[in-house]
């Protein structure tokens, strides 16, 4: 594959049974490393199991298979190339809340109904839905996938306009390259976040902001790394463990009133944290960020505060406005995305040990260990 292109990684998310698989092994199978050979195997062994109509979700299914059975393989099965990107598949599970009362059918009313449901989504966490291409599509049958499809005549095209300029066209493949990759702060200090701890070997000659690598380490056990930690220059600026930090965070879906003291968890980088709501400090608007409640007892779905956190254990996470990619958040409770936020300005916990007495996880108005909190908990 082309090294000279622009590599950008893209997740996959959706209703669980939505089709996610299918049109990632669809892509995956079009434009990616997969030889004829494998996929040939694999349709093979779809059919001996009565499930031939998922040959492409197969893919997905055996690769995910050989994964989790610690099977080493070729990374490049999870790439696929545009005419303009170099694309790394993320991984992720499907989302029972993502859209309610998910049903097939591809007709216009229905692709207006999810346009406009997602639309109203995305609008809450920050996004403009007309910067947004909406592109219905087949996974199974390959409809305006990688071309326009006749079967949807009704179905013009995408557009979307942004700060940067507009773009325009019909199908999947030309949405996907009309992505901006996001700016690389290459200039400065070193940070590389842990993803998991493994032992495969694999040459290769660089790597660049937005590759998904591995690589050797000497002089470290392997017991004193874990997932969520942050690699560094230990000349430049080197990351350090933040032992409470000042964000911004945005209620998404909470069924009740969140108050000081409530403790979820975050999903920060590849961090996986129980992280305490310690002071709710103001209320403020969403998109001016202006204070419109000083102190206030709680903060409810629909709000967006200014709040610290104090993490159970000392987090390596950096402002959004220095490093993004380690400056936003998810809160996760009840097996969901409550809320999510972004780092203003963190404290820097110098030496990375334990903290003494650490947060005990408890929900905010039963004072119940939250399970999501609790499990996270378990893991230190």
């Amino acid at each position: 594959m082309g090294k000279e292109k622009i590599h950008i990684n893209i997740v996959v998310i959706g209703h669980v049974d939505s089709g996610k698989s299918t049109t990632t092994g669809h892509l995956i199978y079009k434009c990616g490393g997969i030889d004829k050979r494998t996929i040939e195997k694999f349709e093979k062994e779809a059919q001996e199991m009565g499930k031939g109509s998922f040959k492409y979700a197969w893919v997905l299914d055996k690769l995910k298979a050989e994964r989790e059975r610690g099977i080493t393989i070729d990374i490049a099965l999870w790439k696929f190339e545009t005419a303009k990107y170099y694309v790394t598949i993320i991984d992720a599970p499907g989302h029972r809340d993502f859209i309610k009362n998910m049903i097939t059918g591809t007709s216009q009313s229905r692709f207006e109904e999810i346009k406009k449901e997602v639309s109203s989504y995305i609008k809450k966490i920050g996004y403009n839905p007309a910067a947004v291409a909406f592109v219905p599509i087949s996974g199974w049958h390959g409809d305006n996938m990688l071309e326009h499809s006749e079967k949807m005549n009704w179905f013009k095209g995408w557009n979307v306009d942004r700060k940067e300029g507009k773009a325009e066209g019909r199908c999947l493949i030309e949405a996907l390259d009309a992505i901006l990759p996001p700016s690389r702060p290459t200039e400065k200090p070193l940070r590389l976040p842990l993803q998991s701890v493994e032992m495969h070997h694999e040459a290769l000659q660089e790597a660049v902001p937005g590759d998904n690598v591995g690589f050797n380490v000497k002089n470290v056990s392997v017991k004193e790394l874990r997932r969520g930690y942050v690699a560094g220059d230990s000349k430049n600026n080197p990351p350090k463990g933040a032992q409470d930090f000042l964000a911004q965070v945005i209620v998404l879906n909470h069924p009740g009133q969140i108050s000081n003291g409530y403790t979820p968890v975050l999903d920060c980088h590849t961090a996986h944290i129980a992280c305490k709501f310690a002071e709710i400090k103001e209320k403020c608007d969403r998109r001016t960020g202006k204070t419109t409640e000083e102190n206030p007892k709680s903060i409810k779905s629909g709000d967006a505060a200014i709040v610290n956190l104090v993490p159970s254990k000392p987090m390596c996470v950096e402002s959004f406005q220095e490093f993004p990619p380690l400056g936003r958040f998810a809160v996760r409770d009840m097996r969901q995305t409550v809320a999510v936020g972004v780092i203003k300005v963190r404290k820097e916990h110098h030496v990375m040990k334990k903290i003494v007495g650490s947060v005990i996880p408890k929900d905010a108005s039963t004072g119940k260990v939250t399970k999501a909190a609790e499990k996270a908990q378990k893991k230190k």
